[in-house]
């Protein structure tokens, strides 16, 4: 069983190098109290990727938030799904989940510039170049910051920010309020608004296609995404960051982080 286990690790570990996005992925987004409640972790791209089981060393905060207080998730080793449990009480319900550092290395720059293009990042390449650094064979470190907001019942409450390093927070709640003018969030840094950042939509449909659009932050780090009734939706927002400078630079020490802020809602039919 540890040698399967470890096998598991390696193989997720490889699997999140390999793909983008990470996210919460509930297996109903409405869900009446003491229903069962059951959430994957996700990874992958265009908002279609594979599932991921629950690991303690990968896991900084897993934890479901309402407005009577927080309650961490205790999952076991392997769990897949990572979350299978019973609804709490009537309201809004955040399923939050932080993992820890991993690392991935470059060994083309072609991959390097293709993700800060894509990211909106393009000045990091210059950067890169500035700072001495090598075109291939460099490595980036990044963490993972998901929410999911699934309806309990009425679904009443508001999320709020939780001191994720980098997270989104709703400002609608798509379950009780008017969504005909779109769903309203904002982004934030450390705790502060991320004025001019990029947020990338991912828009599923009910027949499974999935069309992806961008938007940038106002200055108040807000958005506001247009959605569509019986749609399920994935916001994705990064942020970049040099590490190490002025340190010799090593093969395997990080000379970048990146930091994924994500969230996951469904839009009630109407």
């Amino acid at each position: 069983m540890r040698i399967f286990l470890a096998a598991l690790v390696l193989l997720q570990s490889t699997l999140q190098v390999a793909a983008h996005e990470y996210w919460i992925e509930p297996e109903n987004f409405q869900v009446e109290s003491g229903a069962p409640l059951v959430a994957d972790l996700r990874n992958g791209q265009q908002f279609k990727g594979g599932t991921l089981a629950y690991f303690s060393k990968q896991t900084a905060r897993f934890e479901l938030i309402t407005r009577d207080g927080i309650t961490p998730v205790e999952g076991r080793m392997g769990d897949i799904p990572a979350l299978h449990t019973a609804a709490p009480e009537d309201g809004l319900l955040v399923i939050l989940y932080e993992t820890t550092a991993s690392t991935l290395k470059y060994t083309k720059w072609e991959t390097f510039a293709d993700f800060t293009t894509h990211k909106a990042f393009p000045e990091a390449q210059q950067t890169h170049r500035q700072r001495g650094l090598p075109e291939s064979l460099f490595t980036e470190t990044y963490r993972r910051f998901a929410k999911a907001l699934v309806g309990v019942g009425s679904a009443e409450g508001a999320d709020a920010e939780t001191g994720m390093e980098t997270e989104f927070v709703a400002l609608t709640n798509p379950y009780t309020e008017d969504l005909s003018n779109g769903m309203a969030v904002r982004l934030l840094y450390q705790g502060q608004p991320r004025a001019d950042a990029q947020v990338e939509v991912f828009d599923r449909a009910p027949d499974k296609t999935v069309t992806t659009s961008t938007l940038r932050t106002d200055a108040q780090g807000e958005a506001l995404v247009p959605v569509t009734p019986g749609h399920v939706y994935l916001l994705d927002g990064v942020v970049l960051r040099p590490m190490n400078e002025g340190a010799d630079f090593a093969e395997d020490l990080p000379v970048w982080e990146s930091l994924w802020a994500a969230m996951t809602f469904a839009v009630p039919t109407e």
